[in-house]
C-alpha cells in the first residue's frame, strides 16, 4: 500500500485509506510531508480558514464566535460591579474562565474536566493580562470604592486542534465588541447600573459614564501554535497532527509584532532557535491576517 506523490490514493477504496490512517497515522502524514502537503490538502505553512461573528450572545455585555478550522470557540462578557482592592483602587480586574463540555471532543467524558482546560485557561489569562491589552484604570468607576469586574467565559464548541489560538481570538474580539454599561449612583451614593427596568429611577446625580462605551484597547495579542516533526513545520495544526507529532509550540505577538510569550509545553523534540524564527515569522504573518479579520468583523457590526 502506498500514496501517490500528489496526495492520492493508490489504495483500492476509501475504507481502506482510511484504515491506513488510522493503524498508521504518523506514516500516513509523513507521506503527504514529503511532498510538503497535508491530508486537508493545505501548504504546511498556512493556517486554515478562519472566521469572526460579533455579537453572538445577546444577553452578553461583549461576545464573539471564531472559527479557525473546524475548532470553534464562543467567548461571552459580563460586567459586575465590584469594590476595588485596595492595593489598586484605581483599577478593575478581569476573570477568565475556559470551559470544554463534553459535546467537544470525543476525548472529553461527560462528568470528568478535561485536562486542557485549566491549561488554555491560564494561559488565557497570562497572555490577556500580560500583553497590556486593556488598561484597568480604564475599569474604574469610583476611585477606592467601584470598579467593573469583567467575566470572561470562553467555550470550546468544537476541539479540533489549535484551542489557545482560537480562544484567545474569541476572547479579543469579545473585548472588541464589549460595550460598557451605563451605571449612576441611587439615594445611597452606591453605583448601579442603569437598565430599561431601572432608568431614571432614585438616581442621586448623572451617570457616572455618560453613555455605554467601548474599551480601547491597544497591543492586541495572537497566537499561531506550530507543531515540529523532524524537519518540518505545520502551522495551526489539527488535533490528529497534534496527536502524532513531536513537539508544539506556541507563539504569541501583539497587534505591533511584538513578542508577548513563547510557550513550549513538551514534546521530544527541540526548538532550535532558527526554528523559532521561523515560527515567528509564520507568526507575523498570522497576525496580519488575523488582525484584518477582526477588523472586518467590526467593521460590519459598525454598518449594522
Amino acid at each position: 500500500m502506498g500514496v501517490s506523490v500528489n496526495g492520492a490514493t493508490d489504495f483500492s477504496s476509501e475504507m481502506e485509506v482510511d484504515a491506513f490512517r488510522r493503524l498508521f497515522p504518523l506514516r500516513f502524514h509523513e507521506r503527504h510531508l514529503i511532498e510538503s502537503v497535508r491530508p486537508d490538502a493545505r501548504p504546511l505553512t498556512k493556517a486554515r480558514d478562519t472566521s469572526l461573528a460579533l455579537g453572538a450572545v445577546a444577553s452578553a455585555d461583549g461576545s464573539a464566535l471564531a472559527k479557525i478550522g473546524c475548532t470553534t470557540m464562543l467567548a461571552a462578557i459580563k460586567m459586575e460591579v465590584m469594590t476595588p482592592a485596595k492595593e489598586t483602587p484605581d483599577e478593575g480586574c478581569i476573570a477568565i474562565e475556559f470551559h470544554m463540555p463534553a459535546i467537544c471532543s470525543p476525548i472529553v467524558r461527560p462528568g470528568r474536566p478535561a485536562e486542557a482546560a485549566p491549561v488554555v485557561s491560564k494561559q488565557l489569562s497570562d497572555t490577556i493580562l500580560s500583553s497590556g491589552m486593556i488598561d484597568l484604570k480604564e475599569l474604574s468607576l469610583v476611585s477606592g470604592k467601584a470598579a467593573w469586574m469583567a467575566y470572561l467565559d470562553v467555550y470550546c464548541l468544537d476541539a479540533d486542534g489549535a484551542l489557545f489560538d482560537a480562544a484567545l481570538l474569541a476572547s479579543v474580539a469579545a473585548f472588541s465588541h464589549l460595550q460598557i454599561p451605563l451605571v449612576s449612583l441611587n439615594d445611597d451614593g452606591r453605583v448601579v447600573i442603569v437598565s430599561k427596568e431601572n432608568e431614571g429611577y432614585n438616581v442621586k446625580n448623572k451617570p457616572v459614564n455618560e453613555e455605554k462605551r467601548k474599551l480601547k484597547l491597544r497591543n492586541i495579542p495572537f497566537g499561531l501554535t506550530c507543531v515540529l516533526h523532524k524537519k518540518y513545520i505545520l502551522a495551526d495544526p489539527t488535533a490528529e497532527e497534534e496527536s502524532i507529532m513531536e513537539t508544539m509550540i506556541t507563539i504569541v505577538l501583539d497587534s505591533s509584532y511584538q513578542l508577548v510569550s513563547l510557550n513550549k509545553p513538551g514534546g521530544a523534540g527541540l526548538a532550535y532557535e532558527s526554528v523559532v524564527q521561523d515560527c515567528v515569522a509564520l507568526s507575523r504573518q498570522r497576525v496580519k491576517e488575523v488582525q484584518g479579520i477582526l477588523n472586518e468583523a467590526i467593521s460590519d457590526m459598525d454598518t449594522d
